[in-house]
């Protein structure tokens, strides 16, 4: 993921959550050139250890000097506040459902030869290289491994960046990729499809068989190795990753709380349809109920795939995003249902409101201090059922505004 394209470290794909810790503070000093060339020669016998040659250890550090700004974005990421209706609407549109039609005829033989080895519809594929690139129009400008070699040397997570760090090396020195043409984002994503280093080495292949696993310059080594990725978490081939429906008058959302994940058919003896009226293909698999913007806005029984996008990127927005997009790469529409209008995402602060008119209404939401926890949920499930509101649990700018009315 692309921190220009409004996404935060926090949801790279492939990689653990990455807490955002205060690791450095604020009036850290930039490394001198002489520590910069201090922490390089430091390097130089883990890198060797790793098997990467003194010449490419040599090319991937010419001209390095620590990178301040990357620093700054590690201080600079902004609080997540968009709604999921936000997320989608600016991500998935007619114009890059049309580009990823154009991608899919244009790749055919590529997406029809990955999806006959690794069982991964095309229209998968296309959604996530759209949404992670658009379609290669953005891979990121920084130098790979200057760009890491800063993050380990000023000390943000450096564990982790080191061997992120040693690990590009080790694809620059196997002849993947020169080190010069090693780009991606500030923290390390690459390529067409924005590979970490590690997953790179994990999960990239030779698509086009010229020796190489180049994500970078060739599309088919890109979607080759998304498939592939995907079919290492277990992608379900030929199955979607879930289904848009509709919820009955009167729906118990207490048993379905309770229920989390249950076959279709146990679902469907709930009440639920499908919006297009089509009967569940196969109603013993197993989903979980989805209401990302409650009881008022499109709801969705999520499929086993649709856990395997967030193996690529572990946030529910993020992967309903690839699944509608993937949609309409096929010729699907937008949501059936539409989003509630005037909804906005809560900030920490908001939240904090909402916990404090909780409580002067009655409600025991613990200390007000803006994070959600079982108590506030509780809290407001109480505060639904007593006013009559659907009891979704749903936390959002409109029940801030019912609360303060």
């Amino acid at each position: 993921m692309l921190l220009s394209r409004g996404r935060t470290l926090a949801r790279f794909r492939h990689l653990p959550a990455l807490a955002l810790a205060a690791a450095l503070s604020l009036g850290a000093v930039a490394p001198s050139l002489a520590n910069s060339a201090d922490f390089v020669r430091g390097l130089w016998p883990q890198a060797e250890a790793r098997g990467v040659s003194r010449a490419a250890f040599e090319a991937a550090f010419s001209g390095y000097s620590y990178i301040p700004k990357v620093m700054e974005l590690t201080r600079k990421q902004p609080e997540f506040s968009q709604t999921v209706q936000q997320y989608i609407d600016k991500r998935v549109t007619a114009a890059q459902a049309q580009k990823g039609q154009a991608m899919r005829a244009e790749w055919n033989q590529t997406l029809t030869g990955s999806q006959q080895r690794w069982g991964v519809q095309p229209e998968f594929v296309l959604a996530i290289w759209g949404m992670e690139t658009n379609f290669g129009g953005f891979m990121g400008g920084e130098n790979t491994i200057h760009a890491l070699a800063t993050l380990t040397e000023g000390g943000y997570r450096p564990d982790f960046f080191r061997e992120e760090l040693l690990t590009a090396l080790r694809i620059v020195s196997d002849g993947h990729v020169s080190a010069n043409n090693m780009t991606g984002s500030w923290a390390g994503a690459m390529g067409h499809t924005q590979f970490m280093p590690s997953s790179f080495m994990r999960y990239a292949i030779d698509y086009n068989g010229d020796g190489r696993k180049d994500i970078w310059n060739s599309v088919q080594d890109a979607l080759g190795s998304t498939a592939n990725y995907l079919d290492s978490f277990g992608w379900r081939p030929g199955e979607t990753w879930g289904y848009e429906i509709k919820l009955p008058s009167g729906f118990n959302f207490a048993a379905a709380r309770q229920l989390e994940r249950a076959p279709l058919s146990q679902w469907q003896a709930m009440g639920i349809q499908r919006v297009s009226g089509k009967a569940f293909p196969r109603p013993s698999d197993v989903a979980r109920l989805y209401m990302p913007a409650g009881a008022n806005g499109p709801a969705f029984l999520l499929l086993p795939n649709f856990d395997v996008i967030k193996r690529y990127n572990n946030s529910d927005s993020y992967a309903l995003a690839v699944g509608h997009l993937a949609d309409r790469i096929i010729g699907g529409g937008s949501f059936a249902t539409p989003w509630p209008a005037g909804d906005y995402a809560l900030t920490k602060a908001q939240k904090a409101e909402l916990q404090t008119l909780l409580a002067r209404a009655g409600y025991d939401v613990g200390s007000p201090d803006g994070v959600v926890g079982p108590k506030t949920r509780a809290a407001v499930l109480a505060y639904q059922a007593q006013a009559g509101l659907p009891a979704d649990g749903y936390i959002s700018g409109r029940l801030l505004e019912a609360l303060k009315r």
